[in-house]
């Protein structure tokens, strides 16, 4: 679980859930301690058992509903105005999110209204405050470097700057680039000069002929020194695969295409409830959508499109109609920012992505699967694959209605966009399990509400 953890999440962003949940509790158990009923059960640290119970589903709730809106991605401890509207937004839904759960819990949701009127707006004062003040005392900390890793880059200075621009686009708060090494004084460098320097890592850069495993720096990595080849780094840390260095065989260790029959089958089943059960919420909305959209322009309500699937074979993809019926007559092309074929009502519907419901349908019918690679269509498909390698690996596994990719990249419109979104596509391919997977269905509440990536 650990290893899953490092893989897929910033161990800091980790930590700093783990503090805020214990301080959430603590505050939470603090306010609903004087509401409690008298002579409850008492357990460890004489502390009422009845009101720790409640006190941790408001910490565990309110603080999933913070990490589904992105407050633990470390980049926004460097945004002041977005880490601020970020904390209000987690106290506004989390309050909704605490009565469904304990609804859903069997649990008496009387006991959020506290011994006063005022307890509800009590938390939500409560939690925005320890959001914000625990990501500014980090903000604070990184301005001092304390969380800052050192790293040095072995390479001449032209093979180090690849890596170097790299490491500056993650945003990841801690990596510093210190030094760059040329190859031939690797065999002057000890892990005791390294420590006394205060360096994490060594990061071996492509062309620089020197091979990881060397004695040197077997040593180095031995005494606790970071250790990696330049793809490595950038596939563990940036979590995406450096597509110029990838071989013919970069999914020969990978362990996630396929996975076991329990891990298909839980995945399946999965897909099947979360579809039925999205499908039956969401019937109300896209009555009103299909409505809306018949006022709004002529044309169908449901737009029917060839995509490509799982193992490059085609297959119809369901949407709500948001373009006009004539909007491709000279063509497939891209969408654009304030695209002109795009209709009044399919503007709405696109930024909060209603038009994509339908997708639940391709779920259903074993097409797509939730999480996966953006389906394409059998035109773009072509073009990208003549021009970036390895696009087609893409089709290893069943594309999604959301992704790695989506996620973590913006809209793609173009060769340059569609080459970096495959480079996360195929991360996602060689590592998918079901915990990442978990990742991506929480990290889309963000990307819906806050119209990241609409187009």
């Amino acid at each position: 679980m650990a290893r899953v953890i490092g893989n897929h999440i910033s161990v800091e962003m980790f930590l700093l859930w783990v503090l805020e949940f214990a301080l959430a509790f603590l505050v939470f158990y603090v306010l609903l301690l004087p509401g409690a009923a008298p002579h409850g059960a008492v357990g460890f640290a004489g502390l009422d058992l009845a009101t720790a119970d409640r006190a941790a589903t408001l910490g565990v709730s309110v603080g999933l509903t913070s990490v589904a809106i992105g407050l633990y991605r470390p980049e926004i401890c460097l945004q002041t105005r977005r880490l601020m509207v970020n904390s209000v937004v987690a106290g506004v839904i989390g309050f909704p999110v605490i009565l469904m759960v304990s609804l859903a819990s069997d649990i008496d949701p009387s006991f959020l209204l506290g011994h006063d009127a005022l307890w509800p707006m009590k938390m939500l004062l409560s939690w925005v405050l320890l959001l914000f003040g625990t990501r500014l005392v980090m903000r604070i900390a990184v301005r001092f470097g304390l969380l800052t890793r050192k790293i040095v880059i072995v390479g001449s200075p032209e093979q180090a700057a690849a890596t170097a621009t790299a490491i500056l686009s993650m945003r990841r708060l801690q990596f510093a680039v210190t030094e760059i090494v040329p190859p031939v004084e690797v065999a002057n460098m000890t892990a005791d000069r390294l420590r006394q320097r205060k360096i994490w890592g060594v990061i071996v850069a492509n062309g620089a002929q020197l091979d990881v495993r060397t004695k040197r720096l077997l040593a180095v990595k031995s005494r606790g020194v970071q250790v990696f080849d330049d793809v490595a780094f950038r596939e563990q840390h940036l979590r995406r695969m450096d597509l110029d260095t990838l071989g013919a065989d970069w999914l020969r260790d990978a362990r996630g295409v396929e996975g076991g029959m329990v891990v298909r089958t839980v995945r399946r089943s999965a897909e099947i409830i979360l579809s039925v059960a999205a499908l039956i919420l969401t019937l109300p909305l896209l009555v009103l959508s299909a409505i809306a959209i018949k006022l709004d322009s002529a044309g169908p309500v449901l737009y029917r499109q060839v995509r490509v699937g799982l193992h490059g074979r085609p297959f119809t993809l369901f949407k709500l109609r948001s373009m006009r019926t004539d909007a491709e007559a000279a063509g497939p092309t891209w969408a654009t920012l304030h695209d002109s074929r795009v209709t009044r009502v399919g503007a709405f519907l696109r930024v909060i992505r209603i038009d994509e419901l339908p997708q639940l349908i391709n779920v259903l019918r074993a097409e797509m699967g939730f999480v996966g690679p953006r389906p394409e269509r059998p035109h773009f498909v072509d073009q990208l694959a003549a021009q970036i390698p390895h696009y087609a690996d893409r089709h290893l596994v069943k594309p999604g209605v959301t992704g790695w990719a989506q996620v973590s990249f913006r809209y793609g419109a173009s060769i340059d966009d569609s080459r970096q979104k495959l480079s996360y596509d195929l991360y996602y391919v060689k590592h998918r399990n079901l915990f990442l997977d978990m990742l991506i269905l929480i990290a889309t509440v963000r990307v819906i509400l806050f119209q990241e990536g609409a187009r």
